[in-house]
């Protein structure tokens, strides 16, 4: 995600916080902008997770596995 729409969720948070608060038009903005934020935080940390390796005290390295979620 670029800079600007960074800095523009927090602007628009900030502004949330204030007594001025949101317009319908912000808001709807805000929800969009950090539905695109989580997205691409979970994709990038996805990618961080294929790439991760389990090293046992034997010295033997391993792969994380992928797992189902509904798994217990």
């Amino acid at each position: 995600m670029i800079q600007e729409k960074i800095d523009r969720i927090n602007v628009l948070a900030r502004k949330a916080k204030t007594a001025e608060g949101l317009t319908e038009q912000e808001k709807a903005e805000q929800a969009a902008l950090r539905a695109e934020y989580i997205a691409e935080f979970r994709t990038s940390f996805a990618t961080q997770l294929d790439h991760t390796v389990i090293q046992r005290p034997d010295g033997t390295k391993e792969k994380l596995k992928k797992t189902d979620k509904n798994d217990n």
